[in-house]
């Protein structure tokens, strides 16, 4: 028998109707839906779903985030147009397995023996000779040898002659209705677990998606799920600690809220982690309180192995903060600022004043454990062993390091903690806000001991931009306490001049005081120029009154490394920019360790030493005052202490189509291994009267028999068993 790709066709109805329901129920259109399902499956892979709406306008841009959204891409599964497809496949392939598997239980019950000896010798695998048997004694005979063998054989006795008719393998054409039963049963446990159930309930229930904000017990009714739900899939957030009953459904708009039969209580959080920073292992160790009986459930969770109680799935789905309370002290960003500590609790937000302006901080995230990689980069790596030199080409370690185990990389990692840090948002009052990230401990750039740790002080203006750095150096105590004193010391004329004073008096021998009116000058104009107490200027005749320094703003004066420079374009020649520049800034590095040892001498601190040490400070000093003078917000928040409150979230999921789809994937496994590896066989042996000699006790003369294998695919093992059944049934030698 061979399968129709052909549909259903009615005698009755209209010509439009008949075709319908011919192409509803072809093979070919089956093919389609799923094509265009597994397109539509590829996108939803490829492409994040459910994500919020602003994700796709940071990464694709408006128009697309757009498109996407009309045409539900982000959320794929539970589009109307992805359902219904799913819906006409069920239709279509069940009308195909209707259709047709009447015909395939015929043609198992058929065994062809009606077959004419004339079209037997049209068959590829075919076969003569004369036994010395009489047909029927070789009729039983054959018959007898392959049952044995596993086939099923018919006799028939026709023409004075005998037909021996037998068939293997029929598991095949089982194979065909298992297979597409399986995609049945997979699109109907699909549409069971999807969204199709809380679409219903929205249609015809009256339930509305929420999209506003507050507390999830004044949510009204209409935007909740009866605990009777039959299917469902949702999120759910608890705090160690505390105890949740109400899932969180995400719909395109907004979430719909579940209630559960019961509620799930965190006891304890576990986290492990790899060398990598990568998390290792999720564990939650939680109570289950049956909200009908009162029942206390202890179980654990991890990844992989989910909790089930009363039909309902609880996996670890990831973790979040809980509500951590951290302590936060305000480093000043300029003299208007003082410094103050405040508390809060990550995702709450409190509220600042700045003179007439309102902030709002937002306590975003709190990370205990950052490993950030300290090692070389490609490009770095690839500058000290590079191919352009063959002084420097090292075959063995370059292709060693690209064989053997799949860990090995071309670039050398270095791992470290850098310890916690904290996020948070600074909201004006017109409602925008940057986002900050900030560590609590110094973190050492290099691997140089004598090189100086900085505290990293992170802000981007939108998430899809990455963080960029302010660093303030550590010093001898390991906090920014010297960098904010010398930054408060700046913006003080008084203590500017005695500074200079200081550097003059050590910098100028004692046997040329004439030095020193000049040196002062130049010390105390560049000291000026970097604390910005002075403008850049230039001369009458080509001034045209802007500021170089910051054009747009001519008032607003330019400071730190930007104002020496500025100063230098305008002032010197450009033949002697280099030397002049020189000079400037060695002055300038010195008056500025002169007030570094000022303000440690009035904080009671000892004097930094003369060395490599302070050398490489001083350095991180100067870039960190004249990159401040930058920064977007008038203070910085440090991380001093916290109270860690982790939360577990759950992926909590009621699904009744789950057994449908183990079902379709058994017979899917087994369709296809019946239709790829059982082979369907057919032979016929039809035996004739013939002229041989009869065997000893036989009466009557011998037979001919004539025999051929009629096989689904031609392969070499059809030819190897027709040779041997040639040889058993009809005694030819090979």
């Amino acid at each position: 028998m061979t399968v129709s790709t052909q549909g259903i066709e009615l005698q009755t109805g209209s010509r439009t109707w008949r075709g319908l329901v011919e192409l509803l129920s072809s093979m070919r259109f089956s093919i389609s839906l799923l094509t265009v399902i597994c397109i539509a499956s590829v996108i939803g892979t490829v492409l994040k779903q459910q994500e919020p709406l602003v994700n796709y306008v940071n990464q694709f841009g408006p128009f697309w985030a757009q498109v996407f959204g009309l045409v539900s891409l982000n959320t794929v599964y539970s589009a109307w147009w992805f359902l219904l497809i799913l819906a006409f496949l069920v239709v279509s392939t069940s009308l195909c397995i209707s259709r047709n598997t009447p015909k395939i239980f015929a043609d198992l019950k058929q065994y062809k023996e009606n077959i004419r000896e004339q079209s037997l010798k049209a068959f590829g695998h075919r076969a003569e000779n004369t036994l010395a048997e009489a047909p029927e004694d070789a009729a039983q005979r054959i018959g007898q040898t392959l049952v044995q063998g596993g086939w099923r054989v018919k006799l028939q006795q026709r023409d004075a002659g005998w037909m021996v008719a037998a068939k293997k393998g029929a598991a095949n054409k089982l194979g065909y209705i298992a297979a597409h039963s399986a995609i049945v049963l997979v699109c109907i446990g699909g549409l069971l677990d999807g969204d199709l159930m809380v679409r219903a309930q929205m249609w015809f229930n009256g339930k509305v998606v929420f999209s506003g904000g507050g507390l999830i017990a004044d949510v009204p009714q209409q935007h909740r799920l009866s605990i009777n739900n039959p299917t469902f899939r949702g999120n759910l957030l608890v705090a160690e600690g505390t105890q949740s009953s109400i899932a969180m459904l995400n719909q395109p708009g907004g979430v719909l809220l579940q209630e559960l039969p019961f509620a799930i209580e965190l006891k304890k959080f576990i986290v492990e982690y790899y060398s990598t920073g990568m998390p290792k292992l999720f564990a939650s160790e939680i109570v289950i309180h049956d909200k009908e009986t009162g029942e206390k459930t202890p179980a654990r969770v991890e990844v992989n192995h989910p909790a089930s109680y009363k039909g309902v799935e609880i996996y670890q789905s990831s973790f979040d903060d809980g509500g951590s309370s951290v302590t936060l002290k305000a480093i000043p960003m300029n003299a208007a600022t003082k410094p103050f500590e405040i508390q809060g609790n990550i995702g709450g937000a409190s509220s600042l004043s700045n003179g007439p302006d309102k902030l709002t901080l937002e306590y975003t995230a709190l990370r205990v454990i950052n490993v950030e990689n300290f090692g070389k980069s490609g490009s770095q790596a690839g500058a000290s062993g590079s191919g352009a030199d063959v002084r420097k080409v090292d075959l063995r370690h370059a292709i060693d390091s690209r064989l053997g185990a799949a860990n090995k990389t071309s670039t050398q990692k270095e791992l470290r903690n850098v310890g916690p840090s904290v996020s948070y948002k600074l909201r004006d009052a017109a409602g925008q806000a940057r986002e900050y990230q900030n560590y609590m401990l110094p973190v050492r750039m290099d691997a140089n001991p004598d090189s100086t740790a900085v505290f990293l002080l992170g802000v981007r203006e939108t998430p899809a931009e990455p963080f960029q750095y302010l660093r303030i150096p550590a010093d001898e105590e390991s906090s920014m306490s010297t960098f904010l004193a010398v930054r408060e010391a700046l913006a003080d004329a008084a203590k500017r001049d005695a500074a200079v004073k200081r550097y003059v008096r050590q910098a100028i021998a004692a046997d040329r005081p004439d030095l020193a009116a000049q040196l002062s000058a130049s010390a105390s104009r560049a000291l000026g120029l970097f604390a910005g107490a002075e403008s850049v200027s230039r001369p009458p005749a080509a001034s045209g009154g802007v500021n170089p320094g910051n054009p747009a703003n001519p008032a607003k004066p330019a400071v730190g490394l930007q104002a020496i420079s500025d100063f230098m374009e305008i002032n010197v020649p450009e033949a002697e920019r280099n030397r002049a520049s020189e000079v400037l800034v060695r002055i300038l590095n010195g008056v500025l360790f002169e007030l570094v040892q000022i303000t440690r001498e009035q904080a009671g601190l000892k004097p930094l030493a003369y060395d490599e040490k302070t050398q490489n400070f001083m350095s991180q000093v100067v870039l960190s005052l004249s990159d401040a003078q930058h920064y977007p917000a008038p203070m910085a928040f440090e991380l001093k202490d916290f109270s860690q409150v982790q939360a577990s979230v759950f992926q909590v999921a009621r699904a009744p189509g789950k057994n449908i789809v183990y079902l379709g994937c058994a017979f899917l496994i087994l369709g296809i291994f019946a239709m790829l590896y059982v082979r369907e066989r057919r032979l016929w042996v039809w035996l004739a009267p013939g002229t041989g000699e009869p065997s000893a006790g036989a009466a009557g003369s011998g037979s001919h028999a004539t025999m051929a294998l009629s096989a689904n695919r031609k392969t070499m093992d059809s030819d190897k068993e027709f040779e041997m059944l040639k040889t058993r049934l009809l005694q030819v030698s090979p």
